[in-house]
């Protein structure tokens, strides 16, 4: 018996894997294709600490060949999977949308075929909270009607939302949609704005905001979002289930700005842009059905993560 992460060495991906091994007993299979969606090399650096534990495979592959994610269930006896791998990020989406249909869609369909012919007892898709779109009620609540959606990202994660909950529905495969909010920490992706805030004030040079710094984002440390992973993989009462993983504590973007100025010891200068249309206005995560269900509770202070991010920043660019 295994536990497959797909991305496992992406940034959420690489942090879980190191988290399952300290926390369970468990064999786990690190999927990742490393693409170049962004630098191959961090994603390798990621598996680093793992790379030499005998509880842990690494296999370098892609989980929209679905003959394949068939043969790796069967040979390693996948029986719970955590489905972290997929084309991420709000701006790039509008410009490529067709990959990201084919991995988020695609790749989801893949390994719900996958699980079909090898049960599983848990199923996890890592969904997002751009599922919520423009016109959902805040706080955002997975009971309340979601807005459309103001990406091909966030419309795509939606359907992989509705395939595992179709297919739950009619194979009766345990998935549960998790949908994470701003995940910040030690190896985020570069694409990301925390990571282009904190290169831009490192170097001196002009931070791209987009409007006037006003939009919210509910940042949450990578740490509690993966526990909010470990809890739902074991949790009674999930199965069927859409929950919000986050902080529910937004921050406003120009407040950002400021812990990264108070972090690094520096004025940031800032370059004001247009808003982009594809941007929600807040990201703020109700979290009483992760509280209900899974017994999650942030603990990471968004003040005590940026230090620690920034600090991990200055190590990774010294």
């Amino acid at each position: 018996m295994a536990i497959l992460i797909t991305g496992g060495a992406g940034f959420i991906g690489s942090h879980l894997t190191q988290i399952l091994l300290e926390q369970s007993d468990e064999k786990l299979v690190s999927l990742d294709n490393f693409n170049d969606y962004y630098d191959p090399a961090l994603k390798r650096e990621n598996v680093k600490p793992v790379a030499n534990e005998p509880r842990v495979t690494l296999i370098e592959g892609d989980f929209c060949d679905g003959e394949a994610m068939k043969r790796l269930f069967d040979e390693h006896d996948i029986d719970q999977v955590v489905h972290l791998g997929a084309y991420a990020g709000v701006r790039i989406s509008v410009q490529q949308p067709h990959n990201y249909q084919h991995a988020n869609v695609g790749g989801t369909l893949s390994l719900l075929e996958a699980a079909r012919h090898h049960p599983v007892k848990r199923f996890l898709l890592a969904s997002s909270s751009t599922v919520y779109g423009k016109g959902a009620g805040i706080p955002f609540n997975e009971d309340a009607p979601l807005g459309i959606p103001a990406s091909p990202y966030g419309a795509t994660k939606r359907a992989a939302e509705l395939l595992c909950l179709t297919y739950h529905q009619l194979h009766d495969i345990p998935t549960v949609c998790l949908r994470p909010f701003s995940v910040y920490g030690p190896r985020l992706r570069p694409d990301l704005a925390l990571t282009i805030f904190a290169k831009a004030v490192h170097e001196g040079t002009p931070i791209p905001l987009f409007g006037d710094g006003s939009i919210r984002r509910d940042f949450t440390h990578v740490s509690d979002i993966c526990q909010g992973f470990i809890a739902a993989l074991t949790a009674e009462g999930v199965v069927g289930q859409e929950i919000n993983i986050g902080h529910s504590d937004p921050i406003e973007m120009r407040k950002l700005i400021e812990l990264l100025e108070k972090s690094f010891g520096k004025k940031a200068v800032i370059d004001y842009l247009p808003e982009r249309p594809e941007d929600l206005p807040v990201t703020y995560a109700n979290l009483n059905k992760a509280e209900k269900l899974l017994g999650y509770s942030p603990k990471v202070l968004i003040e005590d993560g940026i230090q620690e991010y920034v600090d991990w920043f200055r190590a990774w660019h010294s």
